[in-house]
């Protein structure tokens, strides 16, 4: 710790005793020579920290020596004791010496120790800056409030405590008022004014990005930020002659802020004003492009002032902010509300130069979101790289800035020398040591001028990664085209082959129907001539005999008379036979004679009869088979001049699906 930091020879400010000029502890308290004048803390033994300070330490030769009155610990303040590597809190009370050791038995009365006293709630710490800028370069005056506490003994010890001292408001505003400021110009600088008045959340997103920023500075050094208020953001508009017209409060408390202060946004600028500011806009684009390109063209000749550097630094904020609501958005109106319009326009207007006009919007959107990630993914490569110098530089910046406090204060601990040569000397190390300091952080301020420098190269850098990027990708969306092209053509060739097997076993089914033909015909006739012949028997069986005898045919003329002659002997008696006979033949020869005659007759009635019976069937059978034969013919004429679907059915010309098996039809 800083036992051995006492300033030598000073008078002590507990006891007021003069001291040998070796001496680092008072001969008459044990107190170390140094030690801040805090009237409650040393001479009234209340360990409480002043309403501005944030811790109070200092040192003894012995622990028992803080017992020159009663220990109070009151509850506004926490007390710690620092022996070797431990730190021991001491809880709020009233402490005799006896009571204090047996309750902190393992503190070592005869040993030295390091009191820090600090304070149970947070220090608020107010800062202050009237050069913050917008996205359009537009002045913002801005308030804060950061409220900090001691979160580890151990690392604030390592780093605050190398001599007696107090850490207080002014001190740490000197210590973070650099990372503060630039916390807030990227924040405020990534924005339009027109954003910032209509959204009421501003408050809580900038003191969120203030609270992180600073956690990360001052977690190495055992300080955390537990809160952090803005108190106010406010644009003032001026005339040709600085004076005010008015003001637009951004953010503010409305606890300190009265109503009419507050001014429209549109009250305060015309449309020709915000013409003139989007105008002022764009040319500082253009300007911190062709910068870069001078850069990249003529490295050894180009050079940012560290002010230019903030506001390319800004710049990049801006657009990265953009990018990101680009890729947030679903649709190309939701980004255009969200404020990304004209990074939206650029983009589109790249687009429009490097690819052809696209038909289908939602692929042009993804086009335009793959367009954005990669700008983005390129500004966020430049803005990490410069988060990491500016980072480091920070926490150079910082710890030399305690080094110039600890030194001034080593210079005031000093002039309390009450040997003049002895204090000649001291001052002459010490001035020595300031003017070391000095020349660091200007050598930091140097390498942070070198850092912008590198970062601006790192930019150039991804800005050609980016090129790279989109030429990749627009090289895969090529391939991936051409692939879909590729296996739409595959599809589409061994359709065609399907269709044409298709279309050629139709063929061959059509030429093998028209080659059976002529058969049909021939069966058809066959079938019409039989019809024809069952008719004209149908009409001679209604006929007399007469009728028959006379349309028969020559050879069946003779045998139709015969058995009509046999027909008419049938009915006749013995008598009527014998009669016709003239006496020839006798009775029984006659009537034997018919017997046999009605034989004959009745066989030639079975067999007329089989006749009949074997025509029907016949009749049948050619009625079937030209039935057949006619469905074929219909079909095949059908299938000759119709449709047919992949398994050979016929269909009509309005169909659209199969009749018979339900598979759809090619379209004709």
């Amino acid at each position: 710790m800083f036992q051995m930091f006492g300033v030598k020879g000073a008078g002590c400010p507990r006891c007021e005793r003069k001291n040998g000029g070796d001496a680092r502890y008072c001969a008459g308290c044990g107190l170390i020579l140094g030690a801040p004048r805090n009237a409650p803390v040393l001479r009234e033994n209340r360990w409480m920290a002043g309403p501005d300070e944030l811790a109070v330490f200092f040192g003894v030769r012995e622990l028992s020596g803080l017992f020159v009155k009663t220990l109070r610990v009151p509850a506004t303040a926490r007390a710690f004791i620092l022996q070797g590597d431990k730190a021991t809190e001491v809880p709020q009370g009233e402490y005799e010496i006896e009571g204090f050791f047996t309750r902190l038995n393992h503190l070592l009365r005869d040993q030295h120790a390091e009191i820090l006293v600090t304070r149970t709630a947070a220090l608020p710490v107010r800062f202050e800056f009237g050069d913050v800028h917008t996205a359009e370069h537009l002045p913002v005056h801005a308030r804060f409030t950061v409220s900090l506490r001691i979160e580890n003994v151990p690392a604030f010890a390592r780093h605050f405590m190398t001599m007696p001292g107090t850490i207080g408001e002014a001190e740490l505003r000197e210590l973070l008022a650099h990372p503060v400021r630039q916390l807030a110009a990227e924040f405020v600088g990534a924005r339009s004014i027109r954003e910032m008045a209509g959204k009421r959340e501003l408050r809580e997103q900038l003191d969120e990005r203030l609270q992180g920023g600073l956690k990360l500075l001052l977690a190495g050094y055992g300080l955390a930020v537990t809160a952090v208020d803005t108190l106010e953001l406010r644009h003032d508009k001026f005339d040709a002659n600085r004076a005010r017209v008015g003001s637009l409060w951004l953010a503010a408390d409305e606890k300190h802020v009265q109503i009419q202060h507050a001014r429209h946004l549109d009250e305060l600028y015309t449309a020709e004003e915000w013409n003139r500011i989007a105008r002022a806009e764009q040319d500082l684009k253009l300007r911190q492009r062709r910068a870069e390109l001078r850069q990249d063209e003529a490295i050894a000749k180009a050079e940012l002032s560290l002010q230019g550097a903030d506001r390319a630094h800004g710049v990049r904020a801006r657009q990265i902010e953009l990018y990101g609501r680009i890729l947030e958005a679903q649709s190309r109106e939701q980004a255009i509300r969200n404020g990304a319009a004209e990074v939206l326009a650029e983009l589109e207007h790249e687009r429009t130069q490097k690819s052809a006009a696209r038909a289908d919007e939602a692929a042009e959107w993804q086009h335009l979101r793959a367009l954005a990630q990669v700008r983005m993914r390129a500004e966020l490569e430049a803005a990490r790289q410069e988060a990491v110098q500016t980072r480091q530089l920070a926490q150079q910046r910082f710890s030399q800035q305690l080094l110039q406090q600890q030194i001034r204060n080593k210079i005031e601990q000093a002039r309390q020398i009450e040997d003049a040569s002895r204090q000649h000397a001291e001052l002459t190390r010490l001035r020595q040591d300031e003017a070391e300091a000095a020349r660091r952080v200007r050598d930091i301020d140097e390498a942070e001028h070198v850092a912008r420098h590198q970062a601006l190269l790192l930019a150039n850098d991804a800005h050609r990664r980016e090129a790279e990027r989109l030429q990749e990708w627009e090289d895969e969306q090529a391939r991936q085209r051409i692939g879909d092209v590729r296996r739409g053509a595959g599809q589409a060739d061994a359709q065609a082959q399907h269709d044409k097997l298709l279309r050629t076993i139709e063929a061959d089914a059509r030429l093998a129907e028209v080659q059976d033909l002529p058969r049909a015909f021939e069966r058809a006739h066959e079938l019409e001539l039989a019809r024809m012949e069952i008719a004209r028997g149908e009409s001679l069986a209604a006929m007399d005999d007469t009728a028959k005898l006379a349309l028969a045919a020559a050879p069946n003329a003779a045998l139709l008379n015969d058995f009509m002659k046999t027909r008419v002997h049938a009915n006749m008696d013995a008598d009527q036979l014998a009669a016709l006979s003239s006496g020839k033949l006798s009775p029984a020869e006659a009537q034997a004679l018919v017997r046999e005659e009605q034989a004959r007759r009745e066989a030639e009635v079975d067999k007329d009869r089989r006749h009949q019976l074997d025509l029907l069937a016949l009749q049948n059978d050619v009625n079937k088979a030209a039935l057949a034969s006619q469905a074929g013919l219909g079909a095949a004429i059908a299938q000759a001049g119709g449709r047919q679907c992949v398994h050979g059915h016929p269909a009509r010309s309005e169909d659209r699906f199969c009749p018979s098996c339900g598979a759809a039809l090619p379209l004709s």
